[in-house]
C-alpha cells in the first residue's frame, strides 16, 4: 500500500514535469534561456522558502537546535547541485529555443532528457566494475532509439537543439550522481539552495549574455509561475514524499514517464506531431530507460 502511495506521488510529479516542457516551449519564443531560468529558479526559491519557514515554525521536534539554518554539508551539496542544475537547465531551455516550429520540441526534448537515467545506470556499472547485460542492451536500445528520433532523416535532420538537450541530459546525470553523494541531508533545504545558486548564476549570465533580464509579459508570467511553483516546488516535494515509500527502482521507472507526458502534452496542447520513425525512436528510448533499471530491481528483490 505504501509503495502504491509513493508511486502515485511520483506519477503526479511526472505529469507536472512532462507538461512543463510545453510551458518551456511556449515561453522560449518570448523569454531568452538565462532570463527564463532565473525567473523560474527564484520563483521556486520563494515557494520552497515558505515551506521551510512554516515547517520550522510548526515543527514539534526541531532537528536544528542551533541557530544555523543550513548545515555545512547542505551548503556544499546545494551549491554543487545548483551549479550542475544551472548548466542542465540552460542547455535544455536553449535547445528548446533553437528547435524549429515543426520539430515537436516538447516531445523530442522530453525523450532526449530522459536518457540521463541510462547514463546514470552506465555510471553505476563503471563504478561497481560489474557487467550488467540489461544495462548494455538498454544502451544499445537507447542509441538506436536516438538514431530514429534524431537521425532518421540523415545528418541534415539533426537539430542544434538536439545537441543542447543531449548535453542537458549529461548534466542532469551528473546532478543526480552529486545528489547521491550527500545522503541524509534535508531534501527541501538542498532544493532551496540549488535553486538559489541556479537562479543567481542564471541572473548573472542574463546580464552578461542577454543585456538585462527579459521583461515578463502577461502572456509568459503564467508559464514562469507554473515552472517555478509546480515544476520546481510542488513536483520536487512530491518526489521527496514518493521516495519515502517507493523503492529507488520504482521511482526511476515512474519518473521516466515524464518523457511520455511531454509528448502527450505537446500533442494535446501544441498539436505537435512525430513521424512514424520518430515515434518508434521514442518507444525504444522509453523501453531502454525502463530496462536500464532492471538490475537494481533484481538486487532489491534479492535483498528482500
Amino acid at each position: 500500500m505504501k509503495n502504491l502511495k509513493g508511486s502515485l506521488y511520483l506519477l503526479v510529479a511526472a505529469i507536472i514535469w512532462g507538461s512543463a516542457f510545453v510551458a518551456q516551449t511556449i515561453a522560449s519564443s518570448e523569454v531568452p534561456p538565462f532570463s527564463f531560468n532565473a525567473y523560474r529558479s527564484f520563483t521556486g526559491v520563494v515557494f520552497l522558502g515558505i515551506i521551510i519557514l512554516f515547517s520550522t515554525l510548526f515543527k514539534k521536534n526541531k532537528i536544528e537546535k542551533s541557530n544555523k539554518i543550513f548545515t555545512k554539508i547542505e551548503l556544499l551539496g546545494g551549491s554543487l547541485c545548483g551549479i550542475f542544475l544551472f548548466f542542465a537547465s540552460f542547455c535544455q531551455q536553449q535547445g528548446i529555443t533553437l528547435y524549429p516550429k515543426d520539430a515537436a520540441a516538447s516531445g523530442r526534448s522530453g525523450f532526449i532528457t530522459a536518457t540521463y537515467v541510462v547514463m546514470v545506470a552506465v555510471y553505476s556499472i563503471i563504478r561497481e566494475k560489474k557487467m550488467q547485460i540489461p544495462v548494455l542492451i538498454a544502451v544499445v536500445g537507447c542509441t538506436v532509439g536516438m538514431y530514429f528520433l534524431c537521425l532518421s532523416g540523415g545528418l541534415n535532420r539533426v537539430y542544434v537543439g538536439d545537441i543542447f538537450v543531449m548535453f542537458c541530459a549529461v548534466f542532469f546525470a551528473v546532478h543526480l550522481i552529486v545528489i547521491d553523494r550527500f545522503p541524509g541531508t534535508n531534501a527541501i533545504k538542498m532544493s532551496f539552495l540549488q535553486f538559489l545558486v541556479c537562479g543567481i548564476l542564471s541572473l548573472i549570465s542574463a546580464f552578461i549574455f542577454e543585456g538585462t533580464p527579459a521583461h515578463i509579459t502577461s502572456d509568459t508570467i503564467g508559464y514562469i509561475l507554473y515552472m517555478g511553483i509546480m515544476s520546481s516546488g510542488v513536483a520536487y516535494t512530491l518526489q521527496i514524499e514518493g521516495q519515502k515509500y517507493a523503492s529507488p527502482t520504482v521511482c526511476s521507472i515512474v519518473m521516466s514517464l515524464e518523457s511520455v507526458f511531454a509528448v502527450l502534452s505537446g500533442w494535446l496542447i501544441l498539436s505537435e506531431k512525430l513521424s512514424l520513425k520518430e515515434g518508434f525512436g521514442c518507444i525504444l528510448v522509453f523501453a531502454s530507460v525502463i530496462l536500464s533499471q532492471m538490475p537494481s530491481f533484481k538486487t532489491k528483490k534479492n535483498l528482500e
